[in-house]
C-alpha cells in the first residue's frame, strides 16, 4: 500500500480526543508511513495541532499539507480543519481556570518575568503529575515491577533531556543495592555494554519527541539479545514502544517551550523503591 492511499480506520470519526488515540493506537500498524508520522506527531503534539495551521503543522510533521487531509478523510472526518476541532476540544477541556491567572504574569511588568517563570513551570508540573495520575494503568507498574524486580541487571537507556530520569534511577537502585547499568558513557561504548545483556536481564528506556537516535538503536540491541523490556515515552507510535513489552506513555506539559520531566521523574521514583520493595 501506498503512502497516498487513503486507509479506512472506522466507520465513523472519533469525537473525542480519547477516542481518537485509541483508533489510531489499535490500528497504528496499518498505516502507511506517512499517515503514521503524522498520527505519531499528532499524539504527541496535541497543543500544536489545535493552535496550528495546516500549512505550519504540516512543517513541524515534515509532510505535505495535503497528507493532513489524507489524514482526516482516513479517520472518517470531512477535513482536516474537522479533525482539528478534536485538539481544540480537548484543550478547552483540559485547561484549568487559572491558566487565565498565569497568563496575566506571563505578560505583565517585566520585574515579575522570573516569578512567572516559577508560576509556569509550577503549573506544567502540576497538570503532567496530575495528567499521569489519571491515565497510567496501576496494573501496568505492577507488571513492570514484576519484569524489572526479576532481573538480574537493569539496563537504563536515556539519553539527551531523558538522562537525567535514567541517572537518578541507576543512583537509587545503587543505593537500594540492585545491581544496574547505566547506559550514556562518555567513551561511546555504549553498543558494546548493551551487546552484555541477557534473557536474564532487563532494560528500561526512556525517550521523548524528537527521539534520540542513539537510544533507539540501544533499545532495539538489548531487546534484541532477549532482555525484558519496560518504556517510558510520549505516544503508541514511539520508534521504542516494544511489540511484547511494557511501555508507558506520558506527555508533559510545556512553559514556554520547555517540558519539566515532573511526572516522568514521579514514575521512575515509583519504578526504583517498588523494584527495591518486591526484592525484599
Amino acid at each position: 500500500m501506498s503512502d497516498e492511499d487513503v486507509v479506512e480506520i472506522g466507520p465513523a470519526a472519533p469525537r473525542s480526543f480519547e477516542g481518537l488515540r485509541d483508533a489510531l493506537l489499535s490500528r497504528k500498524k496499518g498505516l502507511p508511513k506517512r499517515l503514521a508520522q503524522v498520527a505519531a506527531f499528532t499524539l504527541a503534539n496535541p497543543d500544536e495541532v489545535a493552535f496550528g495551521t495546516a500549512a505550519s503543522i504540516a512543517e513541524q510533521a515534515q509532510v505535505q499539507p495535503s497528507t493532513l487531509i489524507r489524514f482526516a478523510q482516513a479517520l472518517g472526518y470531512q477535513g482536516f480543519s474537522d479533525l482539528q476541532t478534536i485538539f481544540r476540544d480537548r484543550l478547552r477541556e483540559r485547561v484549568p481556570t487559572y491558566e487565565e491567572r498565569l497568563q496575566a504574569l506571563r505578560t505583565g511588568p517585566e520585574t515579575a518575568r522570573a516569578a512567572a517563570l516559577f508560576e509556569g513551570f509550577a503549573e506544567a508540573a502540576e497538570r503532567s503529575i496530575r495528567a499521569v495520575r489519571s491515565q497510567i494503568d496501576p496494573a501496568t507498574i505492577e507488571r513492570a515491577v514484576d519484569r524489572l524486580s526479576k532481573a538480574e541487571t537493569i539496563y537504563l537507556i536515556g539519553q539527551r533531556r531523558s538522562f537525567p530520569v535514567t541517572s537518578y534511577m541507576s543512583y537509587a537502585l545503587g543505593k537500594l543495592g540492585i545491581r544496574n547499568v547505566l547506559i550514556g558513557s562518555a567513551v561511546g561504548t555504549d553498543a558494546e555494554t548493551a551487546s552484555f545483556a541477557t534473557p536474564r536481564d532487563a532494560a528500561l528506556a526512556v525517550s521523548f519527541t524528537p527521539y534520540a537516535s542513539s537510544a533507539v538503536m540501544l533499545a532495539r540491541k538489548i531487546a534484541t539479545r532477549g532482555a525484558a523490556m519496560v518504556v517510558i515515552t510520549d505516544s503508541p507510535f514511539s520508534p521504542i514502544v516494544p511489540e511484547d513489552g511494557i511501555w508507558f506513555e506520558i506527555v508533559e506539559a510545556d512553559c514556554q517551550g520547555f517540558r519539566p520531566m515532573s511526572a516522568t521523574m514521579v514514575l521512575a521514583m515509583t519504578l526504583a523503591v517498588a523494584v527495591a520493595e518486591a526484592r525484599l
